[in-house]
């Protein structure tokens, strides 16, 4: 699965105005050029994981938001990614998927 920059920077400037930061202040506080943070929000330029990981932590979000658009602090992420997962495998593997939880759901009761 190919990374998607114009989205990963799309969540990242989301994350920054919903801390109502500037690109400047964030830039700043993390010593890259304006233009550059610039470029990483509209996607044309790539962002490596370690300063991905600071900024999350400036931001105060989890890189799983940023990355994936879903978040474990999140009670749905888990629902949505499995959907997700599901949906990608044959309906073969969906169906022992779905007994397997099955067996386990009934376990637990």
């Amino acid at each position: 699965m190919a990374l998607d920059y114009q989205l990963i920077g799309s969540r990242l400037r989301q994350a920054r105005l919903s801390k109502e930061l500037t690109l400047e202040e964030l830039a700043d506080q993390i010593s890259v050029s304006v233009p550059f943070l610039s470029r990483v929000e509209t996607g044309s330029a790539q962002i490596n994981l370690k300063r991905l990981s600071e900024i999350c932590a400036l931001l105060d979000v989890p890189e799983s938001s940023i990355l994936v658009g879903s978040s474990d602090t999140s009670d749905e992420y888990l629902e949505k990614d499995f959907g997700l997962l599901l949906k990608s495998l044959s309906p073969k593997t969906q169906k022992l998927i779905y007994k397997v939880a099955k067996i386990i759901a009934e376990s637990e009761e």
